[in-house]
């Protein structure tokens, strides 16, 4: 499963909060597959199939703090590992269009990896998509500048990242069987 952890789409789909929304839906767009409200799920979820692999791409629509209970919910219902998902995220220690693989355990003080990690109950590595946002100057501020919108420069660079992290994952997916 590959998963980009958001805030409900309706109110925040624009802020730096929601960028593993924004690569998921660059991913379904160069795979050509739609994403579909999946209301049992709370979230948008589509499933493709490469290499003979079926790979499900998954949306949470509900909030950060508990994109956890959404992805393993899908999980559970379609047997998959923690260590066999990608999750994207939004990340204040990367520059604004920089993006990274990483496979590790940990949840770095974001809260919708936290939500992750707490309902899957194990301490298990994992697959991560580091999205860069950078950092605010003043600490305090952290919370209501992952709840606004990028500006226009900023924009451009996440989505040249994205479009990296897109690349990326097609290279791992077109590994996967090999």
């Amino acid at each position: 499963m590959i998963t980009g952890l958001s805030n409900p789409k309706n109110k925040y789909h624009n802020t730096r909060h929601n960028l593993g929304s924004w690569y998921i839906y660059a991913l379904a767009k160069k795979l050509n597959i739609l994403l579909k409200e999946e209301k049992k799920f709370f979230g948008f979820i589509a499933s493709v199939n490469i290499h003979s692999n079926n790979i499900r791409l998954f949306i949470p629509n509900i909030f950060m703090n508990f994109n956890g209970s959404a992805i393993y919910k899908v999980a559970s219902f379609y047997n998959i590992n923690l260590n066999e998902i990608l999750v994207a995220h939004d990340d204040l220690d990367l520059e604004c269009g920089k993006s990274k693989m990483k496979y590790s355990y940990g949840h770095s003080g974001h809260n919708g990896l936290r939500s992750v990690i707490n309902y899957f109950n194990k301490k298990i590595n994992f697959y991560r998509f580091r999205i860069g946002i950078s950092r605010p100057k003043n600490k305090k501020e952290i919370s209501s500048f992952v709840l606004s919108d990028p500006t226009i420069e900023e924009v451009n660079l996440i989505d040249i990242s994205i479009q990296y992290a897109v690349r990326e994952t097609l290279i791992l997916l077109n590994n996967i069987s090999n």
